[in-house]
Parts: C-alpha cells; structure tokens; sequence
C-alpha cells in the first residue's frame, strides 16, 4: 500500500472527515469538526507531498498539476472508500485536502434531515436546492435524495458532477454519471444537451456562474426535476445569490422564472451531538402562493425568514426553529446551539420565552 494510501486507511479508521496533508507539518484530520495535527506524526517534507500527489493523479491530471494548476479530483481506496480530493500549491510545496465521501446509502431519518427533505425528493419537476457552508452535509444529503429517488420510483436521472462523489447503481431508476472533464468538458456544454437525453432528474453538482443558474432554471422550467447546491448559509441569501447572478434589467425575469420553477431549499450546517459526532440543524422552505409573492417583490424578498417560521404546515423551518428542536430533544447542548445561530442574543430571548434556561451573558461566545 503506498504511504498515502496509508494515511487515508487511518484517516477512515479515526472517523475523520477530512485529511490534510502540507509539507512541514505532521498530517492533520477533521473530526467531528475539529482539526486535530497528529503531534505523534512526522511532519512531511516537500518530497513526501509531491510524491503523495503523483500517486494519486490520473495520467490525464498531470499535464494540468505540473503547469501548476489546483487539480480536484475523486480517488477510490479498495475496502476503504471514495475521497474527494484538492491538490494545490503553497509557499511552492504541494498540499492536499481529503474529503471522505461516505458510501453508505443512508435513510433520511439515518442523517438526522426532517420529513421535508423527503417530500421534496417526491417532487416530479421543479428546482430543489440544498446550501451550506463546505462540510455541512450538502454531497450526503443529494446523494440520499438521488438514492431514494432511485428506490421508490423509475425514470433517467442524470448527475453533472465535478468530481463524481457517490456512485450509484441502477436500482428502479437508469442513472448515468458524468465528470466534468472526463464525459463533459463543463457544466455549460453538459446542460446544454441534457435536455435531448430524455431525463426525469438531472443534478448539477453546483451551480456557480450565470450560465449554469440559467440552463437549471431552464431545464426545471421545461418539467424536470432538478436538484443542485449553493454555497450560501440560508434560504433568503440563496434566493438572493441567484438574482444577483443575472444582470439588473434581467433580474425581474430572473425572479418570475425562480418563482415559476423553485420547489424547495434545504440549509445546513453541522453542530457537535451531545456523546459525539456532528448532527445537521437543517432551514427548509417549501415554495407556497406567499413565497412566490416574496420572491417576485424585491421589497418583500426579506420577509421570507419570517414566512418559513410560520410555514410548519408545510414542512417549513427556520433555523433557530431547527436548533430548538434539537436542544429540546437532547441532541445538542445549549452552548453549541447558541454559537450555530445567526444572533446569539435573538436566540437566548427565544429559549427563555420557551422556558429553557440558558448561560450567563459573557459565558458563550
């Protein structure tokens, strides 16, 4: 086994999310959301990294790393898992990020996600996305939704991914997988053809620049469904964010064709559990007839928030609602919940309103 092979082999057996490798230092892994450097390690030299990066590109990789280029990419270890994994340069040493990507198929009710993530993998067209911060569960949840879709009902689902994370395999559902790069040069040219490959639901890895969030919108318009990410921290900043793709006098047809085709928005981020491990407080929004008016009218846009915390009816939640329910179910400490929301002092005034006690000020930051 080649030493880098080695390090992810004890990355997975430690539980840890992420592996980071840098010349000068010992290898450092993410655990339940702390970086921890491994004292007990020797640190790494330019050579070593070099090295581990060689081994682990693609012939076809290669050309673009030694022109100096960050190089993403997935990497499968035998009996130990798929890593998604960034080669990058600094102070002209090589350095690397691992990310492990669980192969486990998991059940929402597994992950922790509320019964509207669910009910939006039912849907039959429209835009549904899921936003979060990096490492807040995004990949896991669209491979779960793709997974159940899969299971519970037949179609052609196409993924557009750069790298492809989770593999699936033909269950009800025929799936075709394809790398940017490698089965398409990008997202652009993939979704300009994807609608003539008779799909009932395409993902799109990530949509990040005008082109894409206009080919999605498209496609989800055209009666698909369509799943993707946005690394944006709630649902009104990522309506917002996708507005703000299109230029000024295009912003209002920008909004009628997101208040025509959205169907959903799931937003995570990831708090330590109460006995260990990392539990998703998750904001959901369910397109409705008051959302839609919200998001057609720039100057009402922001009373979205309020609009999901009155929106239990239809699966919806904010995220303090979201942060309650895990503090009222013991999952989460009160410490952590107050550090994971928006306004620490806006929270406290909801747990006391509720009756739950909570820290002295000054005690939490």
């Amino acid at each position: 086994m080649a030493r880098v092979d080695a390090l992810l082999a004890m990355m997975a057996e430690r539980g840890a999310s992420d592996l980071h490798l840098k010349a000068g230092s010992p290898p450092a892994v993410r655990t339940d959301g702390r970086l921890v450097i491994l004292r007990d390690m020797p640190a790494l030299t330019a050579d070593d990294t070099e090295v581990f990066a060689r081994e682990m590109l693609e012939e076809r990789s290669l050309p673009g790393f030694d022109a100096g280029d960050d190089v993403d990419f997935a990497y499968e270890l035998p009996a130990v898992g798929r890593f998604r994994v960034n080669v990058f340069r600094q102070r002209g040493t090589v350095s690397m990020t691992a990310r492990r990507v669980s192969s486990l198929k998991l059940s929402f009710e597994d992950l922790g996600l509320p019964p509207v993530v669910k009910q939006l993998a039912d849907e039959k067209r429209g835009l549904v996305l899921v936003t979060g911060t990096a490492g807040s569960g995004k990949t896991t949840t669209l491979a779960t939704m793709i997974d159940y879709i899969n299971r519970n009902r037949d179609g052609h689902i196409i993924t557009i991914e750069d790298p492809i994370e989770v593999v699936h395999r033909d269950i009800g559902c025929v799936i075709d997988q394809r790398e940017i790069g490698i089965d398409t040069p990008d997202y652009g040219d993939a979704l300009r053809h994807v609608v003539r490959q008779d799909p009932n639901v395409i993902l799109i890895g990530e949509m990040r620049d005008p082109e894409t969030v206009s080919t999605a919108l498209t496609a989800a318009e055209i009666g698909n469904l369509v799943l993707s990410t946005l690394h944006t921290i709630d649902a009104t900043e990522t309506i917002n964010r996708i507005i703000d793709f299109y230029p000024t006098y295009q912003q209002r047809q920008a909004r009628l064709m997101l208040g025509a085709t959205l169907r959903g928005i799931v937003s995570m981020r990831l708090i330590p559990a109460v006995g260990g491990g990392l539990v998703p407080a998750v904001e959901a929004l369910v397109m409705t007839g008051t959302i839609r008016e919200y998001i057609l009218d720039p100057e009402q846009t922001y009373k979205i928030r309020d609009a999901m915390s009155e929106g239990a009816y239809y699966g919806m939640q904010n995220f303090d609602q979201s942060l309650i329910g895990l503090l009222q179910a013991g999952r989460v400490t009160v410490e952590d919940a107050m550090a994971t929301s928006a306004n620490a002092h806006d929270f406290r005034i909801k747990l006391r309103q509720i009756g739950m006690s909570v820290p002295p000020v000054g005690e939490v930051s």
